[in-house]
């Protein structure tokens, strides 16, 4: 993991030390069919726009020493979207995970969050391959969240630690965390929600008890690294105090 430093940086022209950056960013990926309407192009055409933003915004937070990113890749939800676009994302999907040498060279490990029961049998190979291919990568970690929910992860949370015989007593916010698809990672510092909404959308409903959130009007393939930067601005500017003082 980088290690965080007392170096000064420079985003969109502004100053401030590099311990003041998030060190887990999760973002909500939001505004693709929005984007290719407005362009008069298939929701589809969105959808492939939207995975290069998130390439790039990945190797931004990479060169930025950020330890971690996680988005919303595709929701328990969105599979009452039409077959022909949610076979298309998951096409997609498939196509960015296959290139496994691209992940090794840009140094990004890959892990996965959410149910993978209901997924193709294809992609919980590919699933399988790239988190154990990518596991030495250090550069960064960035969690796909795939088939999540912030309820379903909490519902199955329970289950997991019913099925070990664990009496209610004896569960604690710690124990509870550690049966989460997050276990063992830092809860986010910084969620980002660009296209304009302004709800979480069954996120991270665990996750996000005390993390800032901004919320951007630009659509989510017209994001770009100056749009991070400036969410990581806002950030800074805020005063953390944990329900304290």
């Amino acid at each position: 993991m980088p290690e965080v430093s007392n170096q000064i940086i420079t985003l969109n022209g502004e100053q401030i030390p590099e311990r003041d950056l998030p060190r887990h960013v999760a973002i909500i990926m939001d505004g693709n069919g929005r984007w290719a309407k407005k362009r008069g192009m298939p929701r589809n055409m969105g959808h492939r726009q939207g995975a290069k933003t998130f390439s790039d915004i990945a190797k931004h937070c990479r060169d930025l020493k950020i330890p971690y990113l996680t988005v919303y890749t595709f929701s328990t939800e969105n599979w009452s979207r039409p077959k022909e676009e949610v076979d298309y994302l998951m096409d997609l999907l498939a196509e960015y995970l296959g290139d496994v040498e691209k992940h090794e060279k840009e140094n990004i490990r890959l892990c996965f969050l959410g149910d993978k029961g209901p997924l193709r049998a294809d992609l919980k190979e590919k699933i399988i391959d790239i988190e154990a291919r990518s596991a030495k990568n250090d550069g960064i970690t960035v969690n796909l969240a795939l088939n999540y929910g912030g309820r379903d992860e909490i519902v199955r949370a329970a289950r997991k630690l019913a099925a070990k015989g664990i009496r209610p007593e004896e569960i604690t916010e710690e124990l509870f965390s550690s049966a989460l698809d997050t276990s063992g990672i830092p809860d986010p510092d910084l969620l980002i929600r660009p296209s304009g909404e302004k709800r979480l959308s069954n996120f991270l409903l665990w996750q996000l008890a005390y993390t800032e959130f901004v919320f951007m009007d630009v659509l989510w393939p017209d994001f770009t690294p100056a749009d991070l930067n400036d969410a990581i601005l806002q950030y800074a500017r805020r005063s953390r105090r944990y329900g304290g003082l």
